[in-house]
């Protein structure tokens, strides 16, 4: 077989099996990846393309471990939205860089963040005051959210007709069914208090997919099976 001709047929094969992984994986792959994703996705494409031009190499063996590293993504994504404490191990949690318009100098030198390179990502969001900043951290993905202080954000409609708004970061307490002690406490508010409010709308926290808290004691959620529940 001409050797242009194998190429051909191998980078052919190749491809379609990147987009049959492709769509296993999911719209997740597509987006922002995290560290593990991100590590995950350049050994793929460097097998991928070692495989179509080098002829040496054996294409079975080839996709077998090409295989290999796309199922481990995949079994870490199954594993992570089962289990909240496997999902922090391998993707890592946000980390809090400003809070109330304070910096905080552990976490940048943690994350390897410099200053310069903080306040950039600021001005992208127009914010040029680090003291005009509430909360801003580094989520897993390496985007920087942040959200501005009350007084610097635009007028919104509550704010017109004196609703409560939320004024603080909402923190999540509750992931799949299971209460995040830690963030309940640092948001200010116990266990006690918590199935106390979600008892006066006659759910338990096994019936909770996701609920945010934030210090204003604001409860919003999110249940199991939504479509055949009403609150």
């Amino acid at each position: 077989m001409p050797g242009y001709f194998e190429v051909i047929l191998r980078s052919t094969f190749i491809i379609l099996g990147l987009f049959v992984i492709t769509k296993l994986l999911g719209k997740k792959q597509l987006s922002k990846l995290s560290f593990f994703e991100y590590i995950t996705g350049i050994t793929v494409g460097d097998i991928a393309g070692s495989l179509s031009m080098e002829r040496e190499l054996n294409l079975l063996e080839g996709i077998i471990s090409l295989l290999i590293w796309s199922l481990v993504p995949l079994l870490v994504s199954i594993f992570g939205m089962h289990s909240s404490k496997f999902r922090h191990i391998v993707e890592g949690t946000p980390t809090v860089f400003i809070d109330e318009g304070e910096i905080n100098e552990d976490a940048l030198r943690k994350e390897k963040y410099t200053v310069d390179e903080l306040l950039e990502q600021l001005r992208k969001k127009n914010i040029f005051r680090v003291e005009d900043v509430s909360f801003a951290s580094l989520d897993t993905n390496g985007d920087l959210s942040v959200l501005v202080k009350r007084e610097k954000q635009p007028l919104l409609f509550e704010d017109l007709f004196e609703f409560q708004s939320i004024s603080t970061p909402p923190q999540a307490v509750i992931s799949d069914g299971i209460v995040d002690e830690k963030t309940l406490e640092k948001v200010g508010y116990s266990l006690d208090w918590l199935e106390k409010e979600l008892k006066k709308r006659s759910l338990s926290i096994k019936d909770i997919f996701l609920a945010q808290l934030d210090k204003e004691g604001t409860l919003t959620f999110d249940l199991f099976d939504w479509k055949d529940k009403q609150v």
